[in-house]
This record gives structure tokens, C-alpha cells and sequence, in this order.
């Protein structure tokens, strides 16, 4: 019998896992201050939740090597041999996301993109709650944009009801444990991948640079 993972090595950076994390509370926070009629709240979740997108998608480029776009994002025939995997409970030795769970973030990343961007221009029926950029376009074209708000929350609920199937099915099928990695940052490997770690002071001006541009949006765009 072949050994197995002997190795407990560094996989996510803490700008990961914290994005990560605030996106799951915030997400359930603006459902329901929605819910709840706290349009304030929600209004503040949803700024919260563009400043962690533009940190995220700055990350995806400047970050640690596995929370890089580049070192995960995979064309159609590695997905498709990936997927081929599957049915084998065999561990695949990959520092990150797998290229089925590489498209599962974008497409959840672009979701949350739709969601932010038809909420900052969207107008309720009486023009009551209205986003801080409605003011730049037509009343038609912001309660259509009302209506994109809401049917991209439901996408977003049908990924993120296939994302946490798949944690499942890693969990009982596979024997990874994907939460327990994204919470501590560490996975066990057959050796170290070496990855290469961001420094916390890039991830400092990442930050300050989406907080500003949240800030700025936030205000309608004004200087």
C-alpha cells in the first residue's frame, strides 16, 4: 500500500481565507437585511462585499502563488481529464483549487461582480431605495437592473448550493478536507509544494486600494 500525505505544508495565504470567510457572513448578512426590509444594512453589506471583489481580483494577479488566477484557472481539456478523475478516491497532489473548482470561484466571482454592479444602479418601484449610482440611469433601466439584482442572487444560490455539495463530496468521497484548509491555511501533501507567499505588506495596499475604491463608489463617484 502507498504511503500517504506525510508533508502538512502552507497552501492559503490569510488574505485568502479571509476574503473568503467575509464573503460567506457578508453574503448571508445582505440576504437578510434584505429580507429583514434593513436597506441601510444591506446597502453597507454590499459595499463591504465590492471592497473584498476588488481585493480578491487584485489578489488574483498580485498575490501568493496559489491564490494567483494563473496558477489555477485551466483551459477545457485539462478540466475535462480533471473531471475524468472523479470516480477515483485516489488524492490528486494540487496546491489550490483543482481546475473544476477553478471555475466554480470565477463563475461565483462573476455572479457576485452581476450582483454588486445591478445593485449600485438599481431603483426600487417607488424610487424610494435606490443605489448610489441609480442616478445615471433611466428609471426603466434601473428596476430592470432591480430585477438582474435579484435574478443573480439566485444563481448565486444555485452555485453556492453546488459548491458546498462538492466540499461534501471531497469530504465523504474523497477524504480531503477542503474547510478544515481554508480555515487553518495548511493541507497535507506528499511533499511540499514550495509555494510562494505575497508579503503582508502588498496585501496592505491591496487592501487600501479596494477600500478605497468601495469608498468610492459608495459616495456616487464623487471627488
Amino acid at each position: 500500500m502507498a504511503a500517504g500525505p506525510s508533508v502538512r505544508a502552507r497552501l492559503w495565504d490569510g488574505p485568502t481565507r479571509i476574503v473568503h470567510w467575509a464573503l460567506v457572513v457578508l453574503i448571508a448578512f445582505a440576504w437578510w437585511s434584505a429580507e429583514a426590509g434593513k436597506m441601510d444594512w444591506h446597502r453597507l453589506a454590499g459595499y463591504a462585499v465590492l471592497a473584498l471583489l476588488a481585493f480578491r481580483l487584485i489578489w488574483g494577479f498580485a498575490g501568493s502563488a496559489s491564490a494567483r488566477f494563473s496558477s489555477f484557472v485551466r483551459g477545457p481539456a485539462a478540466t475535462l481529464a480533471y473531471a475524468r478523475t472523479l470516480p477515483s478516491r485516489v488524492k490528486a497532489e494540487l496546491p489550490g483549487h483543482n481546475p473544476l473548482g477553478a471555475w466554480s470561484v470565477l463563475a461565483i466571482l462573476a455572479v457576485l461582480i452581476a450582483q454588486v454592479v445591478s445593485g449600485l444602479f438599481a431603483v426600487d418601484i417607488d424610487s424610494i431605495e435606490a443605489g448610489p449610482l441609480s442616478d445615471r440611469v433611466s428609471y426603466d433601466t434601473g428596476r430592470l437592473l432591480a430585477k438582474w439584482h435579484h435574478w443573480s442572487f439566485s444563481a448565486l444560490e444555485a452555485l453556492v448550493a453546488l459548491h458546498v455539495a462538492a466540499v461534501v463530496f471531497y469530504l465523504a468521497y474523497k477524504r480531503i478536507n477542503l474547510v478544515r484548509a481554508m480555515i487553518s491555511g495548511r493541507q497535507h501533501f506528499a511533499q511540499d509544494p514550495g509555494l510562494a507567499f505575497a508579503p503582508a505588506w502588498r496585501a496592505a495596499v491591496v487592501a487600501l486600494v479596494a477600500g478605497a475604491l468601495a469608498w468610492w463608489v459608495a459616495t456616487g463617484l464623487k471627488l
